[in-house]
Parts: structure tokens; C-alpha cells; sequence
């Protein structure tokens, strides 16, 4: 394991400002396509920290990815594991699963690129708001961070408790 340190990636100003105002909104109920407030807790601090991420929801699965790569809320959430989801009719606690980069490539050849494509303006939003090329998954998942969410299960429940395959390559 390497002793270096790596410093937290730095999102774009108009970033900051836009999520912060999505941020609000979301907070006050508004549905906003795929954006979801996820709390996670603080590596340092064991404090909640709460950020809008887009899920990305297709046949069940559900991912969230980060297209500034390294920023805190990547690092929290590797940390933790798992992280709360505010939806409109509630909450739900998940586990995160780290994406390995041949599985960043098969998320973003096979899971977002189509989903872009489906929406009118959706590859171009992609490439303006999160500076994203879709068109070429090699180069988008270098460097960006993807977690596939898995539903945590109270105990007795007769389902699984862990995560489910993140092969996005399959079926």
C-alpha cells in the first residue's frame, strides 16, 4: 500500500454554487430528475455529511458516480461503506461497492452512454456539466470514481445482506 497522500480534487466553481442551490431544493422536497441527497458519515470527523448526487437508476441497480474524481464525498463514502438516501417518500440506508476501472469503462460504455443517448440533450448535458466525453469510456473512467448501491437489509430479513455482482457488462 502506498504511503502517498492524496489531496481532494477540486470541483469547479459553478459547481459549487449550482449544488449548493440543488442542495436546497432537494432539502425542501422539489424532485430534481435523478438527484438524491446522500448522507454519508465523515472519515475524520464521524460527523453525517450530507451532498446532491445523481443516482443513477437502470433495471434495479442503482450507482452514483463522481465526475471530479478524488472530492470528499468519494473519500467519505469509501470510508463508510454505506450512506443514506433521501428520497421523496423517504429514506433508505445502502452499501456502496467501488467500481474497479474495467468496471468504470463497462458503467460508462454500457449504463450511463445509453441513458445520455435516451435523453434529448443528455450527452451534451453530460459533457458541459460534468466535462464528460461519453464517447470515449476509457478515458472518462481514468481518474473518476463510480459506486454501485446495494439496499442494507435489517437483520432477519430473508434477502441478502451484501452487495450484488457489479459486472455491468452482463445481461
Amino acid at each position: 500500500m502506498s504511503n502517498r497522500i492524496v489531496s481532494a480534487a477540486r470541483v469547479p466553481r459553478r459547481v459549487r454554487f449550482f449544488g449548493r442551490i440543488l442542495q436546497f431544493l432537494l432539502a425542501a422536497g422539489v424532485p430534481l430528475g435523478p438527484n438524491r441527497l446522500v448522507t454519508i458519515r465523515g472519515r475524520k470527523s464521524g460527523l453525517p455529511r450530507t451532498t446532491a448526487v445523481a443516482v443513477i437508476e437502470i433495471s434495479g441497480r442503482r450507482w452514483v458516480w463522481a465526475p471530479w474524481g478524488e472530492v470528499n464525498w468519494v473519500r467519505n463514502l469509501r470510508a463508510a461503506g454505506r450512506a443514506t438516501i433521501k428520497m421523496r417518500d423517504g429514506k433508505e440506508e445502502v452499501i456502496a461497492t467501488e467500481l474497479d476501472q474495467t468496471q468504470r469503462v463497462g458503467f460508462f460504455r454500457d449504463v450511463l452512454g445509453p441513458l445520455a443517448r435516451g435523453i434529448p440533450f443528455g450527452i451534451w448535458f453530460v459533457r458541459i456539466a460534468d466535462g464528460v466525453d461519453l464517447a470515449r469510456p476509457l478515458e472518462v473512467a481514468e481518474g473518476r470514481r463510480v459506486f454501485e448501491l446495494h439496499p442494507l437489509r435489517a437483520a432477519g430479513d430473508p434477502g441478502t445482506t451484501g452487495p450484488a455482482t457489479t459486472d455491468t457488462t452482463s445481461g
